[in-house]
């Protein structure tokens, strides 16, 4: 578990734990992945935590549609404005992918497994002080770009769930015998009235769970792309430097210029098997973030339109940190993808104007 990395000309040595790099790369998706029960189970575990697991599946989805079914039953029958159905129709859609998306997480536990412990064989085989660096910087790269997707994230949330509600305050009827916290999700009165406590403190709250747990599903799904493109990021850098070193070698490289070609060739196998498996797990999320963030910056941005001349400025303000929030997760995909693409571009020009020539002296 522990090795001993010392860089030449360096007299001082710097003693790691493989583990502890392992965090670095995958901590803030583990933690984000256990808040919705999707971190990858044991490949060993009881039937009792199989059905806690099951049973932790079943209320996450319940949570979500919570705020599905009552919305849609009084969009249909109680609502008569469009701009409100229209503005309804966008955060539903948002709630209804992020169940696809959760879904999807659950579906490639595997392939998730698979993919983090392939992170974890890549950082104990890795022993040479200049690769350490690389992969470390790519995994920070990955933290600081998880870190900036659940902040834009969970602010989005933390505006649209409490900040709007505590800025308008409590609505009071007529009356005034009645006043309520107003529902960021419409609950046909057919279902039941929470205009009433404690009815109404429940629902709101409840929401307020919800809507949390929607954004860290999204979150999740943007950060487990960032994490494993800037790994196999880090790893295809390693590559372009092996092979830049084939002829002449290197301190840490074999002495036979044969088993050089040797090891870039399985190293090359490695990383092409990891974007492989990054793909099976991001393939559906990807095409559903990409439609969600469409779709929702369109609705949102026209609603941060019209609540322009509102008289309550939280309303607008929260419009604009979804409307970045959503282009932020568009980004992140197309970000870290252009990054993957344009390394395994540099690995072939470099492949290409080494000494070949040189290669059997």
């Amino acid at each position: 578990m522990y090795g001993t990395i010392t860089r030449k000309g360096n007299p001082v040595a710097t003693v790691y734990d493989h583990e502890k790099d392992l965090q670095l790369s995958v901590q803030l998706i583990r933690w984000m992945l256990e808040v919705v029960g999707a971190w990858p189970k044991p490949t060993t575990i009881s039937l009792l935590k199989r059905y806690a697991y099951a049973l932790w599946y079943a209320i996450c989805i319940s949570l979500i549609s919570f705020l599905i079914v009552p919305s849609i039953i009084s969009m249909i029958v109680e609502m008569e404005r469009t701009y409100a159905m229209v503005k309804l129709a966008g955060a539903l859609s948002f709630m209804i992918l992020a169940i696809a998306k959760y879904v999807s997480l659950i579906f490639h536990e595997k392939d998730i497994r698979s993919g983090i412990e392939h992170i974890r064989s890549d950082w104990m085989n890795t022993r040479y002080y200049g690769d350490r660096i690389i992969m470390i910087k790519s995994a920070k790269f990955g933290r600081h770009l998880v870190t900036l997707c659940a902040g834009f994230m969970y602010g989005g949330a933390a505006f649209f769930y409490l900040a709007v509600p505590y800025s308008i305050g409590k609505v009071t009827e007529d009356d005034g015998n009645l006043t309520y916290w107003p529902m960021r999700y419409p609950v046909a009165t057919m279902i039941i009235d929470v205009r009433y406590s404690p009815t109404n403190e429940i629902f709101f709250w409840v929401q307020c769970l919800s809507g949390f747990l929607a954004h860290s599903i999204t979150a999740t799904g943007c950060s487990i792309a960032a994490v494993f493109a800037m790994h196999v990021y880090g790893r295809m850098e390693i590559l372009t430097q092996w092979i830049e070193h084939l002829i002449d070698g290197r301190e840490d490289l074999c002495d036979d210029m044969n088993e050089r070609l040797a090891m870039i060739v399985q190293q090359h196998v490695q990383i092409l098997h990891f974007i492989s498996l990054t793909d099976k797990v991001l393939r559906e999320i990807s095409i559903i973030e990409v439609i969600q963030c469409t779709v929702t910056i369109c609705l949102v941005g026209h609603a941060a339109i019209v609540e322009w001349e509102s008289k309550n400025p939280t309303s607008y303000i929260t419009y604009i940190v979804l409307t970045l929030s959503f282009t932020f997760n568009i980004f992140i995909l197309c970000y870290v993808g252009e990054l993957v693409t344009e390394k395994y571009k540099k690995i072939g020009e470099v492949s290409y104007t080494i000494d070949w020539y040189r290669y059997q002296e």
